[in-house]
């Protein structure tokens, strides 16, 4: 008797155990009426054989609670006698899970909306579109960047660019979490899509917004990509290794290592990257992200802290879609969660690049009755690399406390050089200057951004505290040399001849130590009220110095004085803030702004002269978020903003790297204030499987700073001065909407767009308006059939106009982006894959030649052994039509640019994705 009861009781102290206290909790609502739902049935079902592990009822209120439950993966169905059912799943991995509002349907109105289901392709929850992977037809071995080519609502261009909702995707996150550092490219080119589970596309807050419920404003287009259950257990990878033979250019090669491994809450990461043929997977370097802005100015961070940068540097910028690159991209990732009070994420990444280019460009410049011609032609060699590494620790105090550190440091250094030759030409091809140029830059670079935040939340609902400390500094050492011989004309004949022969080094130091409050109170059930304090500090030194070569000496040693500048600059700033908060089931908005009271004082030892400045930046804004309907809403909103003329503008550092087109500063500039409105529009219905978004922005400036450029005709030299002017402003408007034939089972999406803008400028004292006008129209249809056929063909239909109020000249054209894709299977094994793009664009009066590139690839591969290795043969440019033609219209100017591109070449390569056999 003894031993069956001691065995009873340790099994009830097991069950007791193993059921823990988990809890899922949440309320019915109706969808329709949005009223509670009392008396549904709430069942959950294990996820694996849908056995029934527990079941419960709504109260008067529309709750329920369903307690003791073991961690797992459920599938919660909700039914009532009045209302359609709801099926969703659910993985419950802490110890309460809230759905929140949990809405059904009624039965009179089922066939107006659809349930939203956890078996749906697509579905909404709250804000957030959530794409069921596994719904949407992709490839064997498929990445997640083809998965989202067929997502309706999302595009992806040529280049990898994402695009949500006609809006850019600026983070890429993984479980929730920061991949790589959050690089886009990484996540979508090298995560497997049969990986996924889930895309959700949702507008990000910032962190101070999530935390305290109070919308800020400041959104960016995030996706989400949830990986499913299994992939989360053990490993998964790719090896990819190619090359090919070329008879006319260097041997091509693309290899790629990507592993991951996942063993409960800790995952870790690894990749590298090596190649030669531009699909380096990463971009050189995210300038806003990591604080490596080389112009000088001032530019706000997330918080809304004002950040000085001294620049001057000069270095070249590539573009390295253009010209020849190779590169290695290595990175690693650890990320680990204990006793869920401690997360941790760690991220180091080297880059380096090989790089070299041809380009041509002609421009011209319309002045008055006289025209401006240039053409020139140049050569850019580049080599440099950089190192990065970021860091987050987020220590959960209590429920109610979360303190939270972020670091982030890059060093980086860069070698390149460029030589440019030029001509210039007025009217009858008469010479006015000619320029040999070779440059030559060297700069090393050091960042580090650090925070400390402490979160807290009280008893009271909405009541929150938030204390942020930051400092971040910046560190550039630059080494430049110029040699060049500069020619001026009159009537044809030389007048002048100006060589430069100079080396330029210098230091620029930034520091800036920032701390922020924000406290949050409700002021009733709906309204809540955030009050905030910020102050700044930030302090620069530059010194930089130009000396001419001496041919008595030998060595760079004679001072330019011109060319030569140490200043330093400290600037602080208070910026108190308010706002008001509303929020309600349909309906949220916030309204109120900032006050930022800065004191300016720039020192410049070499010019022996100070500018002190004591302004007021204002920042008002206001947003409003109407959901009428569970898969529609509304947003709107507005900010005003202040803009500081930068230290460039006022005080430039003198840089005479282009004889022919010089800046100097105005100290009278004014600050400029920029009004930002906009409008945004979404909504689904699933059962018509259709979807649509309208968007509009406008904004308009007031004492906006534009360039009074003066040109001297007979040389064509140009001095440029920042000034103010007023009447800028801008409107843009863009749309999608798509649907599926359901008889032809046929996915099409039509998305136009429209832009207007109105810029003033100075040339030669004149006031110059430019009214530019672009509009287009992209169309695509899209088929597939498991393991038969993938199809897809889009036409992009823009038309441009533009006109100035200097002269008569109008200038039109219409251009087309043609693309088609295919993919056939044979066998379910063979597949043979061809895309084809053509691009033209009408000749102009000023253009007489119309553009017309045609770029067709191909590849056949083969995959074997459950398709876990696959063998494939590409061709890249089979027309060997691969060229680079930029046209653009600018003002009182028209340019074009050709670079040189890799073109055709061919690829033998092999594929090895490999996973753990759970």
């Amino acid at each position: 008797m003894f031993k069956k009861s001691s065995l009873l009781l340790l099994a009830l102290i097991y069950v007791q155990f193993l059921f823990g206290q988990n809890t899922i909790q949440g309320k019915i609502m109706d969808t329709v009426d949005s009223k509670i739902v009392e008396n549904a049935t709430v069942i959950l079902l294990d996820a694996k054989d849908s056995t029934i592990i527990k079941f419960s009822r709504s109260k008067k209120d529309g709750s329920f609670n369903l307690s003791e439950l073991p961690t797992g993966e459920y599938i919660i169905l909700v039914t009532h006698q009045s209302f359609a059912d709801y099926v969703s799943p659910v993985s419950l991995d802490a110890a309460m899970k809230n759905l929140g509002v949990v809405p059904i349907t009624p039965m009179s109105k089922l066939l107006e909306e659809v349930v939203v289901s956890g078996v749906s392709a697509i579905r909404v929850k709250g804000d957030t579109t959530i794409y069921t992977a596994d719904s949407f037809v992709v490839g064997a071995n498929a990445n997640v960047e083809e998965l989202l080519t067929k997502l309706p609502g999302i595009q992806v261009d040529a280049n990898g660019n994402i695009k949500a909702m006609g809006q850019d995707v600026r983070k890429v996150l993984v479980d929730g979490e920061e991949f790589f550092g959050d690089d886009p490219g990484m996540a979508v080119k090298n995560l497997r899509a049969d990986a996924v589970k889930e895309v959700q596309v949702f507008d990000k807050k910032s962190e101070q917004a999530e935390f305290t419920g109070i919308d800020d404003g400041q959104t960016a287009k995030t996706i989400n990509l949830k990986l499913k259950e299994d992939k989360r257990k053990g490993y998964f990878g790719k090896v990819e290794l190619a090359g090919g033979l070329q008879d006319d250019i260097s041997n091509r090669f693309n290899n790629n290592l990507m592993l991951s491994s996942f063993k409960g809450k800790r995952k870790i990461s690894g990749f590298l990257l090596n190649g030669n043929v531009g699909k380096a997977g990463l971009n050189w370097e995210d300038r806003e992200r990591y604080g490596m802005n080389d112009e000088s100015g001032f530019q706000t961070d997330g918080d809304g802290v004002v950040i000085y940068y001294g620049g001057g540097d000069d270095e070249l910028m590539l573009n390295t879609m253009n010209g020849f690159t190779t590169n290695i991209n290595a990175g690693l990732q650890y990320t680990n969660k204990w006793n869920n009070k401690h997360d941790f994420n760690f991220s180091p990444k080297y880059n380096s690049q090989d790089y070299i280019s041809n380009s041509s460009s002609f421009s011209q410049s319309f002045i008055g009755d006289s025209i401006l011609t240039n053409n020139s032609n140049t050569f850019t060699n580049a080599d440099r690399y950089n190192l990065r590494q970021s860091l987050i620790y987020k220590w959960q105090l209590d429920s109610n406390k979360t303190l939270t550190l972020r670091t982030n440091a890059t060093y980086s250094h860069s070698e390149s050089e460029e030589n440019t030759n030029s001509i210039s030409t007025g009217g009858n091809d008469v010479l006015k200057n000619k320029s040999n140029r070779y440059k030559q830059y060297e700069n090393d670079k050091f960042s580090h951004n650090s925070s400390l935040s402490y979160q807290q939340k009280f008893k009271k609902l909405r009541r929150t505290l938030t204390v942020n400390m930051k400092l971040n500094s910046y560190k550039m050492d630059l080494r430049n040399k110029l040699q060049a011989d500069n020619f001026s004309y009159f009537d044809g004949i030389e007048v002048s001849n100006v060589s430069q022969d100079q080396y330029t080094s210098g230091d620029n130091v930034n520091s800036i130590f920032s701390g922020n409050f924000v406290y949050t109170e409700p002021i009733s059930k709906t309204f809540s009220l955030l009050v905030g304090y910020q102050i700044a500090v930030n302090s620069s030194r530059n010194d930089q110095s130009t000396y001419r070569y001496s041919n008595i000496t030998g060595k760079y040693d004679e001072l330019l004085d011109s060319l030569t500048n140490d200043f330093k600059q400290v600037l602080t700033e208070h910026r108190p803030s308010l706002k008001i908060s509303y929020n309600s089931k349909k309906l949220n908005y916030n309204f109120g702004g900032s006050v930022a009271l800065v004191d300016f004082d720039l020192r410049n030892y070499s010019l022996n002269n100070n500018i002190r400045r004591n302004y007021e930046n204002f920042f008002p804004e206001a947003s409003l978020n109407y959901k009428y309907k569970s898969n529609s809403s509304l947003r709107f909103n507005y900010n005003g903003s202040t803009i500081q003329p930068t230290v460039n503008q006022l005080q430039p550092l003198n840089n005479n790297s282009n004889y022919f087109l010089q800046t100097i500063g105005n100290p009278d500039l004014k600050p400029t204030f920029r009004h930002s409105l906009s409008v945004n529009h979404q909504s689904y219905n699933f059962l018509k499987e259709k979807w649509t978004y309208q968007s509009i922005n406008f904004s308009v400036s007031d004492n906006a700073i534009t360039y009074n450029r003066r040109v001297d005709l007979d040389s064509n030299k140009t001095i440029m001065r920042p000034e103010n002017i007023d009447g800028n402003f801008s409107i843009n408007a863009y749309m999608g909407m798509g649907s599926k034939l359901k008889k032809l089972k046929i996915n099409y999406d039509i998305n136009p767009n429209i832009n207007y803008y109105e810029n003033n400028q100075f040339i030669n004292d004149e006031k110059v308006k430019a009214k530019q006008l672009s509009a287009g129209l992209n169309v695509g249809v899209r088929k597939d059939k498991a393991k038969k056929y993938e199809t897809y063909i889009g036409s992009n239909v823009g038309y441009n106009r533009r006109t100035l109020s200097s002269d008569n000249n109008k200038i039109y054209f219409f251009s087309n982006t043609l693309t088609a894709r295919a993919k056939v299977y044979y066998k379910k094994v063979w597949s043979l894959t061809s895309q084809y793009n053509y691009t033209w664009r009408q000749k102009t009066e000023q253009f007489n030649e119309s553009i017309n590139i045609h770029l067709w690839e191909a590849r056949l591969e083969k995959s074997f052994f459950k398709e876990e290795f696959t063998a494939f043969v590409s061709i890249n440019d089979i027309l060997n039509q691969n060229i680079d033609v930029q046209r653009q219209f600018s003002n009182n100017s028209l340019s074009e640019v050709r670079n040189d591109r890799l073109m055709q070449y061919w690829l033998v390569g092999f594929i090895w994705n490999f996973k753990n056999k759970n």
